[in-house]
C-alpha cells in the first residue's frame, strides 16, 4: 500500500510498523495492468525507481546489488553453467548479468505480465542494457509457477526473481514450486531465490528453507544488503546436490577472471563471504 506522508514523496510499507519513504521528483509513469499498478518515477539519490503496488521493484542505482548476486555467485559456483532459467525478472537485470557470462549458451526468463516487460524497456532501458535483444535470451510470457510445474526442459542453474509473497508472488514461495524446480535442474545445478530481508521476513525465511532442507543435500541462504530493499540485508535461498559452495576461493577467483566480467558489488571474496550468516538468521534456519 502506498500513502503520501508529504507532498511529493512516496511511502512503502511492505512491513508492519516499518515503512520507506522516497522523494518523487516526477512520476513518468503510472498504470494499472490486469495484474498490479506499476509505477515509475524519479528520485534524487536512486534515480529511476519501478514500484509494484507500491513496494519498490527495482531502482537505476542500486540494482547492481541484487541482479549480480543472484547471476553471478550460482553460475560461478557452478563453474560449467551454459543453461540459465529465470522466473520473473521483468525489468531485465537478471538476464543482462546472466548474459554478460561468455560460457552461458541460453537464458530462458518467464515473466507472469508482458506489461512490465514492455514498460521496463522504454522506461527502464539501463536496466537490461540491451539483454532483451540477446539471441541467447528466450522470453515466455506465462505464470512462473505454471512454467515450472510443465516444462521438460533441464538448466544448470535457476533464477527465482520473484516478488515478496502476496499476490502473483505468492505461489512462488512454496514447497511444491520448489519441488518443481528441483525437477528442473540439471546434476549439480543450483536453484537461487530472492528470500526477503530476514530481520521483518523471518517467517518467510525459515519457511523456504525448510522445503530447501528437505529437497537439497545442501541449502542454506547467502545475504547482501541492497539499500532500497528495506529493513536489512537481503537473504537469498540457495538449494543444490552439487559441490557448487565447496568451490575454494582460488577456484571461484579463476573462474571469474576467466569470465572477464567487471562487477560493482560482487567479488570473488564477497561470493565466498556471503555465506556467513549473523547468528539472528542462523536461528532462523529450520
Amino acid at each position: 500500500m502506498t500513502d503520501t506522508p508529504i507532498p511529493g514523496w512516496t511511502l512503502e510499507r511492505l512491513h508492519k510498523g516499518y515503512g520507506q519513504a522516497l522523494e518523487e521528483t516526477e512520476v513518468l509513469y503510472d498504470s494499472q495492468t490486469d495484474h498490479q499498478r506499476l509505477r515509475v518515477f524519479e528520485n534524487p539519490r536512486f534515480g529511476r525507481v519501478m514500484t509494484l503496488d507500491g513496494v519498490v521493484q527495482v531502482t537505476e542505482a542500486d540494482n547492481f546489488i541484487y541482479h549480480e548476486m543472484l547471476t553471478h555467485v550460482p553460475i560461478l559456483a557452478h563453474g560449467a553453467a551454459k543453461r540459465v532459467l529465470i522466473i520473473g525478472g521483468g525489468d531485465g537485470g537478471m538476464a543482462r548479468e546472466a548474459l554478460r557470462h561468455p560460457s552461458v549458451e541460453s537464458v530462458t526468463m518467464v515473466e507472469i505480465d508482458a506489461g512490465v516487460v514492455d514498460f521496463c524497456k522504454t522506461y527502464l532501458p539501463g536496466i537490461s542494457k540491451g539483454a532483451f535483444d540477446d539471441p541467447r535470451l528466450t522470453l515466455v510470457i506465462d505464470d512462473g509457477a505454471a512454467f515450472m510445474r510443465k516444462t521438460d526442459q533441464k538448466f544448470d542453474v535457476i533464477v527465482v526473481d520473484s516478488t515478496d509473497p502476496v499476490g502473483p508472488g505468492e505461489v512462488l514461495f512454496t514447497d511444491t514450486f520448489y519441488g518443481h524446480a528441483k525437477r528442473a535442474l540439471t546434476e549439480g545445478g543450483i536453484l537461487v531465490t530472492q528470500n526477503g530481508v530476514p530481520f521483518v521476513q523471518g517467517e518467510e525465511l525459515t519457511n523456504s528453507m525448510r522445503a530447501f532442507k528437505a529437497l537439497f543435500a545442501d541449502w542454506g541462504c547467502y545475504m547482501a544488503t541492497v539499500p532500497t530493499y528495506a529493513g536489512g540485508p537481503m537473504a537469498f535461498g540457495w538449494g543444490t546436490d552439487g559441490p557448487g559452495r565447496g568451490a575454494t576461493l582460488a577456484e571461484i577467483e579463476a573462474r571469474f577472471a576467466a569470465a572477464a566480467i567487471e562487477t560493482d558489488y560482487y567479488t570473488p571474496e564477497i561470493h565466498k563471504a556471503a555465506f556467513a550468516l549473523p547468528g539472528y538468521v542462523r536461528r532462523l534456519m529450520p
